[in-house]
């Protein structure tokens, strides 16, 4: 029974393969992190995972708490990195579900010797380093002391050292400056007698263009979805997109000149034209304001949104397309016919940037997984 109008479909067999092309990019000394925060992009967390764990991947990132929760209920094994914030008061399940959780400041730092002293079991850390974001990390001139008290802390197993970097897909100097900073913060880790087993600091577009920064580990998150992650990368030909969105039409109706489509008039019709109905809007996750998407593809043609994106409905012009009736498959995002609505694009149109375009995709729009 289909429940709802519209659908994501997710290609495994993609993920899989640009989870290969990353493992042939960075070589078999590297270790893979795939970051699966946000429900693995909009993808489907778990099932991402897995296809991404059986080709080459061997480590999972993801944001919080409840996003590593679903991946052990879920039946699944592999290390867990807990990106962000975590409550102190959740610490004795991270130890007893082996998550690691990254340390941004001292204050946290302490509470996790804590509840490892209380706990008498061992609690993985990986510090992060703020070497030019600005958002969650320890500032350079702070590290290698919370670096110290954690090493030589009881229960405490100090796995990982990270950075994060801000400028990697579009300004590859400021890139430079955060590894150079960062690499001063682990020679003088190393000078200290502390080795940790992990230290990473490449995102997807560094994995393609700062291999310096490669180290030991790295956690590619666009790469894995086939998307680009920066202009130009030279990889869109390479990398397959893994989501499409589809969804149906509900209505076909021919409207006179002159009449109105939609909330507040911001449409009118210009002369005789074929309006479709669509069962999908922002409630979907297909953003209304301040611009939202320009076209669907209907029949393998494009056709242009009219008037304003409702809860759950918009209208499209499809004058110009013969023979559309109810039920017809219409494509938001993905390939139909010989026309593709690419992330990228749609990207453009809403001024963002492709993570938003999928991740955005609300939880409510059935996901349907499938190997091509």
């Amino acid at each position: 029974m289909i429940a709802h109008p519209s659908r994501v479909e997710i290609n495994l067999d993609a993920v899989a393969s640009n989870a290969r092309l990353i493992r042939a990019r960075v070589g078999g000394g590297v270790s893979i992190m795939a970051v699966v925060k946000a429900n693995a992009y909009g993808h489907g967390a778990p099932a991402v995972a897995r296809a991404a764990l059986q080709n080459g991947c061997d480590r999972l990132a993801v944001a919080n708490m409840a996003e590593a929760l679903e991946l052990r209920e879920c039946g699944i094994a592999a290390p867990i990195l807990i990106l962000s914030y975590f409550p102190a008061e959740a610490i004795p399940i991270a130890i007893d579900l082996n998550f690691s959780l990254s340390v941004f400041d001292e204050v946290f730092a302490e509470r996790c010797i804590s509840a490892a002293r209380s706990a008498g079991a061992e609690l993985k850390i990986q510090l992060k380093i703020d070497t030019g974001m600005g958002r969650l990390g320890i500032l350079p001139q702070s590290a290698a002391a919370v670096c110290g008290s954690l090493w030589d802390a009881a229960g405490i197993k100090l796995e990982g050292i990270y950075t994060h970097f801000a400028t990697a897909d579009d300004d590859p100097q400021y890139m430079r400056e955060q590894l150079k900073t960062f690499n001063l913060i682990l020679s003088r880790i190393r000078e200290a007698g502390i080795q940790v087993e992990q230290i990473h600091a490449a995102n997807s577009a560094a994995v393609l263009n700062c291999p310096g920064s490669h180290v030991n580990v790295v956690r590619p998150g666009l790469m894995l979805y086939g998307l680009e992650p920066m202009p130009d990368s030279g990889i869109g030909d390479i990398v397959r997109p893994a989501m499409s969105w589809k969804t149906q039409v509900a209505q076909v109706k021919t409207l006179p000149p002159g009449s109105r489509v939609g909330y507040g008039d911001a449409y009118r019709t210009r002369g005789e034209e074929t309006i479709a109905v669509l069962p999908v809007g922002y409630a979907d996750g297909l953003r209304r304001t301040p611009s939202t998407w320009r076209e669907v593809l209907i029949h393998g043609r494009r056709a242009p949104l009219a008037g304003r994106v409702s809860m759950e409905k918009i209208t499209v012009n499809v004058s110009r397309i013969p023979g559309v009736k109810a039920g017809d498959e219409v494509v938001l995002l993905g390939k139909q016919g010989d026309d593709c609505i690419s992330a990228d694009e749609v990207a453009g149109w809403i001024r963002s940037n492709n993570y938003e375009v999928v991740a955005s995709v609300a939880p409510r729009v059935p996901r349907t997984y499938f190997s091509s």
